[in-house]
């Protein structure tokens, strides 16, 4: 089954066509950092203007690189929920369009389904149930997978995701945006003890987490130093801040491994390229005896394959839309 998969929910336009769930055969992403790094941040209305722009050119070159045409599909899948609305609107109006034009099934898929889903297209033999940890800018949560399309919510974060407080660090010291990246590469040989930064506790939901204070606590001590004339130490603070993540991260990811027992734990969304969290997990694991399953770095950014991917197994069990389908900047993952 030829499915062709679109992805437009923050501020990558995505098109990718993939064969059976599974295999890969084109996977093209148009990036819009450039444009979004002089504002520190996505701006929602340039976003969906420049999915616009980008949306058909960019499925034509999906077909073309996969070495199909339109009538080599069988299907269209789309990114409908969460993310931004105005972006989501673009890739879901485009789908039901393509879906109408070409008389094909119109496969809905939830966005962080779609993360999860980027661990099968790195590990073949992956299979439901397993426990998947996914941090991305907008989603801090552990999953409970239980099958390719049951899925449980175990603990999330109470506030700020952990990949939004890298990005607001990273762009109060300037040093890029999206700030996952940047901050990583900085912290590389930093002393991750230099400076104290919190990690918080919800009373009687142990899976749960809260980065709000981390990010309060980190953006007060830089304009400390810089309102005292101290110099920061940008490497080991880095550092530093990568560990508090890492602490709030990992400890309730194997907690939630140990409470399932399914001995499979995966990582999942673009906080899944942070070296420090997938050295922290896989000595984790190496220790618990789980089985880790981390996704290609290629795969744990915003990407049509996984929407590919994911929309496959929403088709095999009937969940298809009509062309009232709408799109939504909230969705719990549950409900598919």
């Amino acid at each position: 089954m030829n499915i062709l998969a679109i992805e437009s929910s923050c501020d990558e336009t995505a098109a990718a066509v993939v064969q059976d769930g599974r295999t890969v055969l084109s996977n093209c992403v148009a990036s819009q950092i450039e444009m979004h790094t002089i504002y520190g941040g996505v701006v929602p209305e340039i976003a969906s203007r420049k999915h616009v722009e980008a949306v058909t050119g960019l499925a034509d070159q999906a077909l073309e690189q996969a070495g199909m045409t339109r009538s080599d599909l069988d299907a269209i899948a789309v990114t409908y929920a969460p993310g931004l609305i105005g972006a989501v609107l673009v890739g879901v109006n485009f789908a039901k369009g393509a879906a109408m034009a070409l008389d094909l099934p119109l496969i809905p898929v939830h966005h962080v389904r779609g993360h999860i889903a980027a661990n099968y297209l790195t590990h073949p033999d992956l299979e439901p149930p397993f426990v998947c940890l996914c941090v991305s800018g907008g989603t801090t949560a552990i999953v409970d997978v239980k099958s390719y399309t049951e899925m449980e919510v175990l603990g999330g974060t109470r506030d700020d995701a952990a990949g939004e407080c890298f990005d607001k660090v990273a762009r109060v010291l300037g040093i890029g945006y999206p700030g996952g990246g940047p901050m990583d590469r900085l912290a590389q040989g930093g002393d991750d003890s230099r400076y104290e930064l919190p990690r918080a506790h919800v009373a009687g939901h142990e899976l749960d987490m809260s980065f709000s204070g981390l990010k309060t606590a980190s953006l007060n001590l830089i304009h400390n130093a810089q309102q005292k004339g101290e110099e920061l130490s940008l490497q080991d603070f880095a550092a530093s801040f990568g560990r508090a993540v890492s602490d709030s991260l990992v400890p309730r990811a194997m907690a939630a491994a140990r409470m399932k027992g399914y001995g499979r734990l995966a990582v999942a969304g673009g906080v899944a390229a942070n070296s420090r969290i997938r050295a922290d997990l896989q000595a984790a694991c190496a220790k618990s005896g789980d089985k880790l399953y981390l996704p290609e770095l290629k795969y744990c950014g915003d990407n049509a394959a996984m929407i590919g991917c994911q929309g496959f197994y929403e088709w095999k069990v009937g969940h298809v839309a009509g062309l009232d389908l709408n799109a939504y900047a909230t969705r719990d993952i549950s409900l598919g």
